[in-house]
Protein backbone atom coordinates (compact mmCIF):
# COMPACT_ATOMS: atom_id res chain seq x y z
CA UNK A 1 0.00 0.00 0.00
CA UNK A 2 1.37 3.40 -1.39
CA UNK A 3 0.11 6.50 0.83
CA UNK A 4 -1.01 9.97 -0.86
CA UNK A 5 -1.63 13.43 0.78
CA UNK A 6 -4.71 15.29 -0.20
CA UNK A 7 -6.14 18.47 0.81
CA UNK A 8 -8.80 18.31 3.71
CA UNK A 9 -9.14 21.31 5.96
CA UNK A 10 -9.02 25.27 4.58
CA UNK A 11 -6.64 27.67 5.61
CA UNK A 12 -9.11 29.53 7.65
CA UNK A 13 -10.73 26.60 9.14
CA UNK A 14 -6.91 25.77 9.82
CA UNK A 15 -6.47 29.32 11.70
CA UNK A 16 -10.07 29.77 13.68
CA UNK A 17 -10.03 26.23 15.11
CA UNK A 18 -6.46 26.79 16.42
CA UNK A 19 -7.07 29.85 17.70
CA UNK A 20 -10.52 29.13 19.43
CA UNK A 21 -8.14 26.59 21.25
CA UNK A 22 -5.80 28.25 22.37
CA UNK A 23 -8.33 30.92 23.68
CA UNK A 24 -10.59 28.49 25.56
CA UNK A 25 -8.03 26.94 27.19
CA UNK A 26 -6.80 30.47 28.62
CA UNK A 27 -10.50 31.13 29.43
CA UNK A 28 -10.72 27.65 31.04
CA UNK A 29 -7.88 28.46 33.29
CA UNK A 30 -8.85 32.02 34.48
CA UNK A 31 -12.59 31.03 34.85
CA UNK A 32 -11.22 28.52 37.35
CA UNK A 33 -9.40 31.31 38.81
CA UNK A 34 -12.54 33.66 38.64
CA UNK A 35 -14.84 30.74 40.02
CA UNK A 36 -12.46 30.30 43.17
CA UNK A 37 -13.24 33.31 44.99
CA UNK A 38 -16.62 32.84 45.37
CA UNK A 39 -17.59 28.71 44.33
CA UNK A 40 -21.28 29.26 45.02
CA UNK A 41 -24.18 29.81 42.65
CA UNK A 42 -27.10 31.36 42.61
CA UNK A 43 -30.50 32.04 40.78
CA UNK A 44 -31.85 35.53 40.49
CA UNK A 45 -30.38 39.27 40.18
CA UNK A 46 -28.67 39.08 43.48
CA UNK A 47 -26.15 36.30 45.24
CA UNK A 48 -23.66 36.77 48.21
CA UNK A 49 -22.61 35.01 51.54
CA UNK A 50 -25.92 35.77 53.45
CA UNK A 51 -28.07 34.19 51.08
CA UNK A 52 -28.93 30.41 50.42
CA UNK A 53 -26.96 29.42 47.24
CA UNK A 54 -28.34 27.25 44.47
CA UNK A 55 -25.53 25.06 44.69
CA UNK A 56 -21.68 25.12 45.96
CA UNK A 57 -18.69 23.30 44.35
CA UNK A 58 -17.05 21.90 46.94
CA UNK A 59 -13.84 23.75 47.04
CA UNK A 60 -11.61 26.33 49.27
CA UNK A 61 -11.92 29.80 48.39
CA UNK A 62 -9.47 32.42 47.82
CA UNK A 63 -11.77 35.01 49.63
CA UNK A 64 -11.68 34.67 53.53
CA UNK A 65 -14.94 35.86 53.75
CA UNK A 66 -16.79 33.37 51.64
CA UNK A 67 -17.53 30.02 53.84
CA UNK A 68 -16.66 27.17 52.46
CA UNK A 69 -15.93 24.93 55.41
CA UNK A 70 -12.52 24.90 54.63
CA UNK A 71 -9.76 26.20 57.82
CA UNK A 72 -7.31 28.23 54.92
CA UNK A 73 -8.10 30.30 51.72
CA UNK A 74 -6.41 30.25 48.26
CA UNK A 75 -4.29 32.88 46.92
CA UNK A 76 -5.94 35.39 45.02
CA UNK A 77 -5.02 35.55 41.68
CA UNK A 78 -8.89 36.86 40.92
CA UNK A 79 -7.18 40.24 39.03
CA UNK A 80 -5.14 39.27 36.58
CA UNK A 81 -7.33 36.01 35.53
CA UNK A 82 -10.43 38.73 35.20
CA UNK A 83 -8.27 40.84 32.75
CA UNK A 84 -6.56 37.74 30.79
CA UNK A 85 -10.46 36.03 30.72
CA UNK A 86 -12.25 39.38 29.23
CA UNK A 87 -9.07 39.57 26.56
CA UNK A 88 -9.14 36.13 25.49
CA UNK A 89 -13.03 36.09 25.37
CA UNK A 90 -12.71 38.88 22.54
CA UNK A 91 -9.85 36.77 20.39
CA UNK A 92 -12.95 34.14 20.73
CA UNK A 93 -15.75 36.34 19.62
CA UNK A 94 -13.74 37.73 16.74
CA UNK A 95 -12.35 34.27 15.49
CA UNK A 96 -16.05 32.98 15.48
CA UNK A 97 -17.63 35.73 13.79
CA UNK A 98 -15.06 35.46 10.78
CA UNK A 99 -15.23 31.54 10.83
CA UNK A 100 -18.51 32.06 10.65
CA UNK A 101 -18.83 34.48 8.28
CA UNK A 102 -16.67 32.27 6.11
CA UNK A 103 -18.74 29.29 6.72
CA UNK A 104 -21.83 30.93 5.51
CA UNK A 105 -20.54 32.75 2.43
CA UNK A 106 -17.63 29.96 1.89
CA UNK A 107 -20.27 27.29 1.61
CA UNK A 108 -18.25 25.40 4.84
CA UNK A 109 -21.32 24.76 6.56
CA UNK A 110 -23.36 23.31 3.89
CA UNK A 111 -20.78 21.42 2.31
CA UNK A 112 -19.34 20.02 5.69
CA UNK A 113 -21.42 20.29 8.63
CA UNK A 114 -24.88 20.07 7.25
CA UNK A 115 -26.36 16.54 7.24
CA UNK A 116 -28.24 14.92 4.91
CA UNK A 117 -31.99 14.62 4.89
CA UNK A 118 -31.68 10.75 4.65
CA UNK A 119 -29.06 10.60 7.75
CA UNK A 120 -31.47 12.55 10.35
CA UNK A 121 -33.56 9.59 10.13
CA UNK A 122 -33.99 7.49 13.95
CA UNK A 123 -32.53 4.53 12.26
CA UNK A 124 -28.91 6.05 11.18
CA UNK A 125 -28.94 8.40 14.10
CA UNK A 126 -29.18 5.08 16.22
CA UNK A 127 -26.37 3.40 14.41
CA UNK A 128 -24.36 6.27 14.78
CA UNK A 129 -24.71 6.65 18.78
CA UNK A 130 -24.22 3.09 18.99
CA UNK A 131 -20.82 3.21 17.35
CA UNK A 132 -19.99 5.98 19.25
CA UNK A 133 -20.52 4.59 22.47
CA UNK A 134 -18.45 1.67 21.32
CA UNK A 135 -15.88 3.81 20.65
CA UNK A 136 -15.28 2.15 16.85
CA UNK A 137 -12.94 2.76 15.20
CA UNK A 138 -14.16 5.26 11.97
CA UNK A 139 -13.62 4.25 8.91
CA UNK A 140 -11.48 5.91 5.97
CA UNK A 141 -13.81 7.95 4.54
CA UNK A 142 -14.76 9.60 7.70
CA UNK A 143 -11.38 11.53 6.98
CA UNK A 144 -12.62 13.27 4.45
CA UNK A 145 -15.90 13.99 6.27
CA UNK A 146 -17.93 14.13 9.52
CA UNK A 147 -20.69 11.35 10.59
CA UNK A 148 -24.29 13.23 11.13
CA UNK A 149 -23.44 13.17 14.75
CA UNK A 150 -20.31 14.50 14.69
CA UNK A 151 -22.33 17.51 12.02
CA UNK A 152 -24.81 17.70 14.84
CA UNK A 153 -22.83 18.37 17.71
CA UNK A 154 -20.71 20.32 15.83
CA UNK A 155 -23.72 22.58 15.26
CA UNK A 156 -24.93 23.04 18.24
CA UNK A 157 -21.49 24.19 20.07
CA UNK A 158 -21.58 26.65 16.91
CA UNK A 159 -24.58 28.08 16.90
CA UNK A 160 -26.06 27.33 20.49
CA UNK A 161 -23.14 27.17 22.89
CA UNK A 162 -21.00 29.36 22.05
CA UNK A 163 -23.58 32.12 21.47
CA UNK A 164 -25.17 31.33 24.85
CA UNK A 165 -21.49 31.21 26.98
CA UNK A 166 -20.27 34.49 25.23
CA UNK A 167 -24.51 36.27 25.87
CA UNK A 168 -24.12 35.29 29.56
CA UNK A 169 -20.44 36.24 29.83
CA UNK A 170 -21.23 39.80 28.38
CA UNK A 171 -24.63 39.67 30.39
CA UNK A 172 -22.03 39.62 33.49
CA UNK A 173 -20.49 42.82 32.93
CA UNK A 174 -22.64 46.04 34.05
CA UNK A 175 -20.90 47.60 30.77
CA UNK A 176 -22.43 45.59 28.15
CA UNK A 177 -25.68 45.00 29.91
CA UNK A 178 -27.33 46.86 26.92
CA UNK A 179 -25.89 44.73 24.66
CA UNK A 180 -26.87 41.48 26.29
CA UNK A 181 -29.27 41.78 29.20
CA UNK A 182 -29.53 39.70 32.39
CA UNK A 183 -32.95 40.17 32.36
CA UNK A 184 -33.92 37.79 29.72
CA UNK A 185 -31.87 35.00 31.42
CA UNK A 186 -32.95 35.64 34.83
CA UNK A 187 -31.14 37.94 36.14
CA UNK A 188 -27.04 38.53 36.45
CA UNK A 189 -26.45 35.39 39.15
CA UNK A 190 -28.29 33.40 36.88
CA UNK A 191 -26.67 33.71 33.73
CA UNK A 192 -23.60 33.53 35.71
CA UNK A 193 -25.24 29.81 36.74
CA UNK A 194 -25.72 29.45 33.25
CA UNK A 195 -22.84 30.34 31.72
CA UNK A 196 -20.91 27.65 34.52
CA UNK A 197 -23.43 24.77 32.61
CA UNK A 198 -22.52 25.59 29.14
CA UNK A 199 -18.37 25.90 29.95
CA UNK A 200 -18.71 22.36 31.80
CA UNK A 201 -20.61 21.10 28.81
CA UNK A 202 -18.27 22.22 26.05
CA UNK A 203 -14.97 20.82 28.49
CA UNK A 204 -17.34 17.43 28.16
CA UNK A 205 -17.68 17.89 24.18
CA UNK A 206 -13.04 18.68 24.10
CA UNK A 207 -12.68 15.56 26.06
CA UNK A 208 -14.84 13.73 24.25
CA UNK A 209 -13.37 15.27 20.91
CA UNK A 210 -9.68 14.86 21.79
CA UNK A 211 -10.73 10.75 22.62
CA UNK A 212 -12.80 10.11 19.06
CA UNK A 213 -9.53 12.07 17.43
CA UNK A 214 -6.91 9.62 19.23
CA UNK A 215 -9.36 6.34 18.24
CA UNK A 216 -9.99 7.66 14.76
CA UNK A 217 -6.21 7.80 14.05
CA UNK A 218 -4.44 10.96 15.88
CA UNK A 219 -1.59 11.12 13.65
CA UNK A 220 -3.79 11.70 10.16
CA UNK A 221 -6.26 13.62 12.30
CA UNK A 222 -3.34 16.03 13.44
CA UNK A 223 -2.09 16.53 10.16
CA UNK A 224 -5.06 17.36 8.76
CA UNK A 225 -5.75 20.15 10.94
CA UNK A 226 -1.98 21.44 11.20
CA UNK A 227 -1.21 21.20 7.39
CA UNK A 228 -4.79 21.00 5.80
CA UNK A 229 -4.14 17.53 4.49
CA UNK A 230 -4.46 14.08 5.26
CA UNK A 231 -3.04 10.57 3.76
CA UNK A 232 -5.22 8.58 1.05
CA UNK A 233 -4.08 4.88 0.81
CA UNK A 234 -3.83 3.85 -2.18
CA UNK A 235 -2.41 0.45 -3.70
CA UNK A 236 0.40 0.08 -5.28
CA UNK A 237 0.09 -1.56 -8.91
Amino acid sequence: MAETISPRHSLLVRVTHWLTVLSFLVLLVTGVEILISHPRFYWGETGNVNMRPLFTIPIPSSRSSVPTGYGYVLPDQNGWSRYLHFQSAWIVVGTGLLYVAFGFFGGHFRRNLLPARSDLSPERLGISIAQHLRFERPSAKEAWSYNVLQRLTYLVVIFLCFPLIIWTGLAMSPAFESLAPATVLGGHQSARTIHFFVTGFLVVFLLIHVLMVVLAGFRNRMRAMISGRVTEPQEQV
